[in-house]
């Protein structure tokens, strides 16, 4: 089997520190280049000292050279990065997996008016592939350019693609109650991410509107065929890791809705069906690439759908793996066949 040379640009996250985990238990990657400006000649785990034996890499430059060397780069930055800085990795010929928010929005102006920049790509915007492989998969094989998807709309769009692409639930009907770990907001000191912010307490933010929401309505109106409004609402929960999504919606038909998701997700490695009855709880995901799911039947006419996903893993870096390893026609699963950390 080659192996895959592989680069990270801006590897000093929570993201960032996921891919090098990840990508070292991965049978045909290496990884050969992780950059920080700020951290430039710092070794790796002088930073993350639990990935010591792990890599012994240290921090370059993001102008070093060594990036133009690899077949694949993850770009774990902020937003507004990869725009910049991918173009001239894609002309070179490299394939890219931007976990950022730069290219998953298709709509420049919907970017703008979200993110608060202009887009500064928008010949590439028109060629990313967006990333969720249970609804992309087709595409992302021959994608150049691929934009992960953000954790909280992964967790909501696999929660109700069954039932959009069934045409059985009513499109107006759909709320999105989700609640995220600390780990969601990045590595950044900020004041809402301290311990003592969050420790033994809960709430919503971003009620009157959330980033994640354009995303999320984007993609399930591509699902479903028409303009889909979700009402989106998000929470911070006093755990690391984590997604919690609680969907509504109102059926058109009710069927046997518990058959229709084991149908829909029966040859996807990723996504796990529970029983009916069983609950899914976001330690049974931990450190994994899985999403679970409970479909829980409502009386009149109405349906809840629990999915959770590990948020730094199948919500973003184990996702970006699993995106690499279709881009490159490799098994999808490499690297990626791993056990819930639990308890």
């Amino acid at each position: 089997m080659r192996q895959v040379r592989v680069g990270i640009v801006g590897g000093t996250g929570y993201t960032g520190a996921e891919l090098v985990r990840l990508l070292s238990l991965h049978a045909a990657a290496e990884l050969v280049c992780i950059t920080s400006r700020q951290n430039a000649g710092r070794p790796v785990v002088e930073l993350f000292p639990a990935l010591r034996g792990v890599t012994e890499l240290a921090f370059e430059d993001p102008e070093t050279p060594s990036l133009r060397e690899c077949d694949v780069v993850f770009f774990a930055t902020p937003h507004g990065t990869a725009m910049q800085a991918a173009p001239a990795l894609l002309d070179a010929g490299i394939r890219v997996v931007d976990l950022s928010a730069d290219f998953r929005l298709r709509d420049a102006d919907v970017f703008k008016r979200w993110y608060g920049m202009p887009h500064g790509a928008t010949d590439w915007l028109a060629q990313a592939v967006y990333g969720l492989p249970e609804t992309m998969r087709a595409a992302i094989p021959e994608a150049r350019l691929v934009a992960n998807p953000g954790c909280y709309p992964t967790a909501v769009q696999l929660g109700l693609a069954p039932l959009l692409a069934a045409g059985v639930a009513d499109p107006s009907s759909l709320i999105a109650d989700v609640k995220s770990g600390v780990t969601g907001a990045g590595r950044e000191a900020r004041t809402g991410s301290l311990f003592s912010e969050n420790h033994d307490s809960f709430r919503a933010y971003g009620a009157a509107g959330h980033r994640h929401a354009p995303e999320v309505n984007q993609e399930l109106s591509r699902m479903a065929g028409r303009d889909i409004d979700c009402v989106f609402t998000p929470h911070l929960l006093p755990i690391q890791r984590g997604i919690h999504a609680t969907l509504h919606a109102r059926l058109t038909d009710a069927g046997d809705l518990q058959a229709l998701y084991a149908e829909h997700y029966r040859d996807e490695p990723f996504v796990d069906v529970l029983p009916a009855g069983v609950l899914p709880e976001t330690r049974n995901v931990r450190g994994t690439n899985r999403c679970q799911i409970a479909v829980v039947p409502q009386s009149g006419q109405r349906v809840v759908i629990c999915s959770v996903i590990d948020n730094l893993v199948k919500g973003a870096s184990g996702q970006a793996v699993q995106n690499m390893n279709l881009m490159l026609g490799l098994d999808e699963t490499l690297g990626l066949a791993l056990p819930p950390l639990w308890p």
